[in-house]
């Protein structure tokens, strides 16, 4: 970052639009992390198919049953990820009937390299529901992170889905771009013409992409489950607990340490989010709730497995690294 802030140090005051150009660049491409062995082995388990956004490719999988012949549940990585994050949803949902697709969004995983943002999360989920879906729609969605903020997005654009699990959601997308700018030295106004440049590309204004003014105008709301921690120093317990207050109806899981990723494999919260994707009602949210805040009380149900793609598999017992 030292190397990037000393160029935009010369750059700007000799071309901004240069500057501009580069630093778009820089906020819209997301680091690409490898799969790990147990990854690799679980999505060979799967059919792998391709489909084509505005002239990239997305790559996915699927397990089950093709088209409406199945109830199926997408599951959506958030920003620097894959598919595979969200691996240990797998088998169980397979187990209780479900068809399962998961994907590697633009610009991510195996997918088209290039710049993405939370519109192409939108448009590569939109693109793979159509294709997978063959006309219906998934009966639930589990998405993580920035993957929330696209889900949601889509739904503003017209996706149907039944249900919805959000671990550790993104409120605002387009305010992380502040922080990005201090840590480079950008100008405002080399930072204005990002924005416009981006604006352009994406067809989107950034302030249409507040995921709470989204959620208060989305016509119908899916039932939805929202699991954060609150130790989370990637993505804010309170960019979770603003959706929930913006979601009438949608009920908020705390947990405690787990951080950021840990709420994607964490035995519990896989069974809170298993139970509520299966329709089980009611959710038995305070009993839920003291299991995953109170964790050293809590008794499990045998081993589940994770799998991690940057990482080797890890039993749910112990809390991750968050991160994004």
């Amino acid at each position: 970052m030292r190397l990037f802030r000393w160029i935009f140090r010369i750059l700007q005051p000799i071309s901004p639009r240069t500057a501009a150009w580069l630093a778009e660049r820089l906020f819209f491409t997301a680091r690409r992390t490898r799969l790990s062995p147990q990854a690799r082995a679980l999505l060979a388990t799967g059919r792998r198919f391709t489909v084509e956004v505005e002239g990239r490719h997305v790559a996915g999988w699927r397990w089950g049953a093709d088209g409406a012949e199945q109830p199926f549940v997408v599951l959506v990585h958030g920003w620097g990820s894959r598919g595979a994050r969200l691996a240990g949803f797998v088998e169980p949902l397979r187990s209780a009937g479900f068809g399962v697709v998961t994907y590697d969004a633009l610009g991510q995983g195996d997918s088209a390299r290039g710049m993405t943002s939370m519109p192409e999360f939108a448009r590569s989920l939109m693109a793979v529901v159509a294709r997978e879906g063959r006309g219906a729609a998934p009966h639930a969605i589990i998405a993580h992170s920035m993957g929330c903020a696209g889900t949601t997005l889509a739904l503003s654009w017209g996706l149907n889905a039944g249900r919805l699990v959000f671990l550790a959601p993104a409120a605002d997308p387009p305010a992380w771009v502040r922080p990005f700018a201090r840590q480079l030295g950008l100008r405002d106004d080399v930072l204005e013409l990002v924005r416009a440049r981006s604006q352009r590309r994406l067809r989107v204004r950034w302030s249409d992409l507040n995921v709470c003014d989204l959620a208060r105008a989305l016509p119908a709301r899916p039932p939805l489950l929202i699991v954060h921690d609150e130790a989370d120093d990637t993505v804010r317990w309170q960019d979770g607990s603003a959706i929930a207050e913006a979601w009438p109806g949608s009920r908020l899981v705390t947990t405690q340490g787990l951080g950021h990723r840990g709420v994607t494999s964490d035995a519990s919260v896989l069974r809170a989010a298993l139970g509520f994707v299966a329709g089980n009602q009611p959710l038995e949210h305070e009993r839920l709730e003291h299991e995953l805040f109170h964790r050293h009380e809590r008794s499990f149900l045998g081993f589940m497995p994770v799998v991690d793609e940057t990482s080797p598999t890890r039993t749910a017992r112990g809390p991750t690294t968050p991160g994004r």
